[in-house]
């Protein structure tokens, strides 16, 4: 199974064959070349991907995560009962609620609670839909961290009002139709492009 670790707008493929498009991302081969964090992470200065391909990706993916920090996370996408998106911009760019998990908290009361505290919004999980990697280097703490993040759909029975949490980098908090939430995704991290395939995946699915 192909995992995909995000780092920002880029990404790195942990595959058992190499992509069609070789040229889209620099492939290294696991017990040849260097696939540790720190060349990886160079490599990404000037590439947008790297496919490291090994006969058995998970075990490569572990060995590579195990560099890290693990962070554990959680949000999702609110709908209303119209359909709209509940979306926020955060440091200048579209995104969706999330957060940490708290000690003894499990991933989707965490997401609830995330969302309430970033949009001031109330709403029930109604089912899980995706999780997604993120790393980055993280000042505060002088550490590489892996974020894995729980993402659900959530409802709300009726279209509340907002209020953004602005010290945590939240401009706007907004309900959004269709039209505007495929506007918004072109502008936003591709962690939330794969949540919103995900989102797409459960609506042909629900009855």
């Amino acid at each position: 199974m192909t995992r995909t670790v995000y780092f920002a707008d880029k990404s790195v493929l942990f595959t058992a064959e190499a992509p069609s498009d070789a040229a889209a991302c620099r492939v290294l081969r696991a017990g040849a070349d260097d696939v540790s964090r720190t060349n990886v992470t160079k490599i990404l200065e000037t590439d947008n991907c790297v496919a490291i391909v090994a006969p058995d990706p998970g075990a490569a993916f572990e060995a590579f995560a195990a560099e890290f920090a693990q962070v554990e996370a959680a949000g999702g996408v609110v709908v209303d009962d119209r359909g709209a998106w509940l979306m926020i911009r955060r440091n200048g760019r579209w995104d969706l609620p999330k957060g940490h998990v708290e000690p003894g908290e499990s991933v989707d009361a965490c997401a609830a609670r995330e969302i309430a505290e970033e949009t001031g919004v109330a709403a029930e999980v109604v089912r899980p839909l995706c999780e997604t990697l993120h790393a980055y280097w993280f000042p505060p703490t002088q550490r590489w961290e892996l974020k894995r993040t729980h993402w659900f759909l959530l409802r709300s029975t009726a279209t509340q009002p907002t209020v953004p949490q602005s010290e945590e980098g939240i401009s706007e908090a907004v309900w959004c139709v269709p039209a505007a939430v495929a506007g918004h995704l072109r502008d936003a991290f591709p962690t939330i492009r794969r949540v919103a395939e995900a989102m797409e995946r459960a609506c042909r699915t629900e009855p």
